[in-house]
């Protein structure tokens, strides 16, 4: 356990990262799958992890969304402990009543789109605004409607998950992780469940997101082109670790490490 003495300072004027990872681990059992993980994201900046099957990249987004507990190191959103809370002036693992009131700071998308199906669109929209930030109806109606006119559903919005297609349904969840106005947005293969025609109409209102919304974005995505485009910086993970990291255009042209330039080659090979 640390102390909240021991726990470095934000100085004055000082830039506080929107997601800050601490040494971060987690392993199940002897295997580890995320090893002394550190990672800062800044605000509005769009992060992307890519690497093989394995090592760890899903992992990321599932612990900063509190889907999973990790076994040491702190995860900081906002400068605030998300994974611990204080408890007599020493940072202790959170508990569930602490972790649910963090994690509407976090909102994820995944390759599955996880819509009720008993509700419209809108109403899918509306229900954690509602009953999670205890938001009017009429004010959660009015930011709902604005977030699905922004991609492209405005015309769906009383239509039920199944009468709606894959992209449509994605950008339905969207909108609906975008209406808990999260300080991240996490993206977990959000087009890999897609049919090829429809991945276009999902990665544009993400491109559009990046573009003229200033989110800050956590993706993880196997879609090479998309994350070079949409990127400030690209994360190749390995064996649950950071192998290496920089701008896109560096580390797609001009990788340093050997096991980036396997990997890179393979991608590009499987095209």
């Amino acid at each position: 356990m640390k102390r909240l003495n021991d726990l470095p300072l934000q100085l004055s004027g000082e830039t506080v990262p929107v997601v800050s990872f601490k040494s971060v681990k987690k392993a199940y059992g002897q295997y580890v799958v995320l090893d002394d993980l550190s990672l800062d994201v800044a605000a509005g900046e769009t992060v992307t992890i890519i690497g093989p099957s394995g090592s760890g990249k899903t992992t990321v987004l599932r612990v900063l969304m509190t889907l999973e507990a990790i076994n040491g190191g702190c995860i900081y959103v906002g400068g605030e402990p998300l994974t611990h809370m204080e408890k007599n002036g020493v940072l202790v693992p959170a508990n569930e009543k602490y972790i649910r009131s963090r994690r509407s700071d976090i909102g994820m998308c995944f390759q599955h789109f996880n819509l009720f199906p008993h509700m419209t669109a809108l109403e899918n929209c509306m229900e954690g605004p509602v009953q999670v930030l205890k938001m009017p109806k009429a004010e959660a109606r009015d930011r709902c409607i604005e977030l699905l006119e922004m991609v492209g559903m405005l015309d769906k919005m009383d239509q039920y998950p199944a009468r709606l297609s894959g992209g449509q349904q994605q950008r339905v969840a969207i909108a609906r992780a975008l209406a808990m106005r999260p300080k991240v947005m996490l993206f977990d293969e959000v087009t890999s469940a897609l049919d090829p025609e429809v991945i276009g109409e999902v990665t544009n209102v993400i491109k559009k997101l990046v573009a003229e919304h200033n989110l800050t974005m956590l993706m993880v995505t196997h879609q090479m082109g998309f994350a070079k485009e949409i990127s400030d910086r690209i994360c190749f993970f390995y064996g649950g670790k950071i192998e290496e990291q920089g701008p896109p255009a560096d580390l797609f042209l001009n990788p340093k490490k050997e096991r980036t330039q396997q990997f890179l080659r393979a991608v590009r090979e499987a095209v």
